[in-house]
C-alpha cells in the first residue's frame, strides 16, 4: 500500500517542539515546589541552621532532622497545594496549546495525520488498515535499518538516491520492476539512463479466480535486461492459499528462470488486494508466514536466492515478521520518511518513475546491498 509522501526533517521537527514543551513543565513545577520550601523556612525559623559560638560545632539529632523535614513536606503539600496544581495546569496548558499549533501546522503543510504521528511513537510503528489506525511494538531485538534520513537525497527529478559518509557520493543503485503493464521496453535506452537492475514479473495468480497466469513480456524482459548489462531478477505474484498452490508458483517460477541462470533473485510478492473476498484474506499470520517460507525454501533449494516483497501493512500486520528475519527483503513505502525500523535490501520508493525507453510510469528502486555482488 502507498504511503503519502513527506519530509522526515520537518516531521522529526515535531518531535522536538513537544520535548521542549515537557522540560518546560517540568522547570515550572520544580521552581514553584523550590519557591515554596524557601518560603517556608523564612516562616519557620526553627529550619534555618542555628549559628554556633565560634570554634563550636552545632550538632543535631536525627529526631530533630526527621521532624523538621516532615514539617516542611506537609507544609508544602497543604499550604502550597493550590500553587503548585495551578502552575502544573498552566504549564499543561501551554504544552497542550503549543502541540496543537505544530500539528495544525504540519497538517496544513500537507501532512497526512500518519506521516504526523509516527515521529511522535519512537517505540511502535503506527499503520492504517482498513480505516483503524494500529500501534505495533517494535521488536528492537530484530535486524534494524542502518539508513540514515540525513544521508537520503531526493533529486529534482524525484529520484531518491543514498550517499556516502562523505555525504557527496552517491553509494545506492538504481533499479526499476516491469511486467506486461509496460508494454514493449528498449532496453538499450534503459541501460543508458543508468539503470542497474531490473526485477521483472514472471507469473502472476488471480485473487479472485485464482488461476496462475504467466506475464507475456517476460522473455522479451529479461533477454533485454541482459544483453544491454542489467542484472536481473523475477518475482510471482502470490494469491496462493494453500502449499499445493505455492508450490505451483515457485516451481513455475523456477522453470520460467532456468534458460538464464542461477544465483538471481525470485521474490515472491505479497501484498492485500482490494476488492470483493481477495484469497488469501481468509489466511491467518501463521499460514500466510508459513506459505511464504515454503516459497523461499524451495526456490533457495534450487539454487536462486530467496527473497519477499511486502509494505508496512503487510510486514506488520499480516505476516509473523520476526520469522521471517533471514531473508532478503524488498520494501514498497512511498515516502521520503525512513520510518520503517527493520533491515531491507531493496526499495521501492516510488510508483510514478519514469524512464526513458519505457513509456508511461514505472515502479522505481534503489539497494545498497547490491544482489549480484
Amino acid at each position: 500500500m502507498a504511503d503519502t509522501r513527506s519530509s522526515g526533517r520537518s516531521a522529526g521537527s515535531n518531535v522536538l517542539t513537544v520535548a521542549m514543551w515537557v522540560s518546560l513543565i517540568c522547570f515550572v513545577i520544580c521552581m514553584t515546589g523550590y519557591v515554596l520550601l524557601t518560603r517556608y523556612a523564612k516562616e519557620h525559623p526553627a529550619m534555618a541552621p542555628v549559628p554556633a559560638a565560634a570554634g563550636e560545632e552545632r550538632l543535631y539529632t536525627q529526631e530533630y532532622l526527621d521532624q523538621r523535614v516532615a514539617d516542611a513536606t506537609r507544609s508544602a503539600l497543604e499550604g502550597g497545594s493550590i500553587e503548585v496544581e495551578d502552575a502544573y495546569e498552566r504549564g499543561l496548558e501551554a504544552g497542550r496549546k503549543g502541540v496543537l499549533d505544530t500539528i495544525r501546522e504540519l497538517l496544513s503543510g500537507g501532512m497526512s495525520v500518519l506521516e504526523v504521528l509516527r515521529p511522535l511513537y519512537t517505540e511502535e510503528v503506527v499503520v492504517v488498515s482498513n480505516k483503524t489506525f494500529h500501534f505495533v511494538p517494535i521488536q528492537f531485538n530484530l535486524k534494524l535499518s542502518e539508513m540514515l534520513q540525513e544521508r537520503l537525497s531526493v533529486l529534482e527529478s524525484g529520484e531518491f538516491t543514498y550517499l556516502g559518509e562523505d555525504g557527496e557520493t552517491v553509494i545506492s543503485h538504481k533499479g526499476i520492476d516491469v511486467s506486461q503493464h509496460q508494454g514493449r521496453i528498449n532496453w538499450e535506452k534503459v541501460a543508458d539512463e543508468g539503470v542497474e537492475f531490473a526485477l521483472i514479473r514472471s507469473i502472476y495468480r488471480g485473487y479472485g479466480s485464482g488461476k496462475l497466469v504467466e506475464d507475456s513480456t517476460y522473455e522479451d524482459n529479461m533477454e533485454g535486461a541482459i544483453q544491454n548489462g542489467i542484472h536481473v531478477g523475477t518475482y510471482v505474484f502470490t494469491q496462493a492459499i494453500s502449499e499445493e498452490e505455492m508450490l505451483e508458483e515457485a516451481q513455475t517460477a523456477i522453470e520460467r528462470a532456468k534458460p538464464y541462470g542461477t544465483g538471481f533473485p525470485i521474490v515472491i510478492d505479497v501484498e492485500r488486494v482490494e476488492g470483493e473476498n481477495p484469497r488469501m484474506d481468509a489466511l491467518t499470520k501463521e499460514e500466510r508466514t508459513d506459505l511464504v517460507l515454503l516459497f523461499c525454501r524451495t526456490v533457495e533449494e534450487a539454487g536462486y536466492l530467496p527473497m519477499i516483497y511486502y509494505n508496512t501493512e503487510m510486514s506488520l500486520l499480516y505476516m509473523e515478521v520476526e520469522r521471517l528475519e533471514e531473508i532478503p527483503k524488498w520494501f514498497a513505502s512511498y515516502t521520503e520518511s525512513l520510518f520503517y525500523p527493520y533491515s531491507y535490501n531493496i526499495w521501492q520508493y516510488s510508483p510514478k518513475g519514469s524512464v526513458s525507453g519505457i513509456k508511461g510510469e514505472v515502479d522505481m528502486n534503489l539497494c545498497l546491498d547490491p544482489f549480484w555482488e
